[in-house]
């Protein structure tokens, strides 16, 4: 976990500040809305021809990229197709992309798959600028799993020793994000609700995170609240887009973009994750199937007792009964987050 200065931050409950993200200009959802929203966010960001940057799964076994790459050539907007993006973003992936994108005359990306597909452009954006100079390019990020990364100003890459590194900055954050749920369809059903749990896991570590506002813990609870009735749904009703957006919708309540004075990482169960999940190979979803009901627990024992009471809160937003004691509770919440991830 971050440590912060609590004479600066003294309280995450009582005085604060909240900013918007800067790099954010739209955010668009609904079933079917990438027809008329990406030609809107092209317009608005300036992109004139955009490289799609997804991986070989979701272009050879979804129609998710395909049906991209037709919106685009009908604004004559396409430039190029990268496919090579693998799990947790290698570099020697991230480095081929960026060569594609120079050598194709793109001026913007967009960004079609999962966590890892996201990180990557974040990160290709970050290298490039570093390179390049000047305005960094933008990126619109149309995901088509539950993992939230779209909303962060942060990404992950494995080096090729295996190691987890990431990269920060304002500027590569996605300038749009779509979330249309049609495009959801295509997803591995394991893939899809481990990732609802991964989004699950940051409602659940910005309960106890700093700086993290009032407003954004509850919409955290909305979302936890969320995920514990639609993710069962989903699994027993696979081709329900409704479901799907309403989960599409909580992994944005998961994880609301905002800039912060100083920044402060999200929770153990995070931390531990990143580091399983590059060093064995284990997705993203995954890591936090395992580490999240165990970090939830641990709060009952570290945290403060603010951090305590809105962690014991949860149980009140998914409409389970008090133990009787803020422990009690946070250890009950934690059973109950376990047995969610059985489903």
């Amino acid at each position: 976990m971050s440590i912060i200065d609590r004479e600066s931050f003294p309280s995450t409950t009582y005085q604060g500040h909240y900013s918007w993200h800067p790099n954010i200009q739209g955010i668009s959802y609904g079933p079917g809305c990438v027809k008329t929203a990406l030609p809107e966010l092209l317009d608005t960001l300036g992109i004139k021809k955009a490289m799609v940057l997804t991986s070989k799964s979701v272009l050879t076994k979804t129609d998710a990229a395909k049906k991209v790459e037709d919106v685009l050539r009908e604004r004559n907007a396409y430039g190029t197709t990268f496919h090579q993006i693998e799990q947790h973003s290698p570099i020697a992936g991230i480095r081929n992309a960026i060569k594609v994108f120079e050598d194709s005359g793109c001026d913007g990306i967009v960004s079609v798959g999962g966590g890892s597909c996201i990180d990557a452009a974040k990160t290709l954006l970050y290298f490039y600028q570093q390179d390049k100079g000047g305005h960094t390019p933008y990126q619109i990020a149309i995901p088509t799993t539950l993992s939230a990364a779209e909303y962060q100003i942060g990404a992950g890459f494995t080096t090729e020793e295996g190691h987890k590194l990431a990269v920060s900055s304002h500027e590569i954050a996605p300038g749009g994000i779509i979330l249309d749920a049609e495009l959801t369809l295509g997803t591995p059903e394991r893939l899809w609700l481990s990732t609802g749990i991964k989004s699950m896991d940051h409602a659940v570590e910005n309960l106890y995170r700093n700086q993290v506002t009032p407003p954004v813990k509850v919409l955290g609870y909305h979302a936890i609240s969320e995920f514990f009735k639609y993710l069962p749904l989903s699994k027993a009703n696979p081709d329900s887009v409704e479901i799907r957006q309403k989960l599409q919708l909580a992994s944005w309540m998961s994880l609301w973009p905002m800039k912060l004075k100083k920044y402060v990482a999200l929770g153990i169960s995070h931390s531990v994750g990143h580091k399983i999940g590059a060093r064995y190979g284990i997705p993203h979803g995954i890591t936090s199937c395992l580490t999240l009901a165990p970090a939830v627990a641990l709060q009952a024992q570290v945290g403060t007792q603010e951090n305590k009471e809105f962690v014991a809160a949860a149980l009140r937003h998914i409409g389970e009964p008090s133990t009787g004691t803020v422990e009690g509770d946070i250890l009950k919440f934690s059973e109950l987050v376990q047995r969610r991830v059985k489903i």
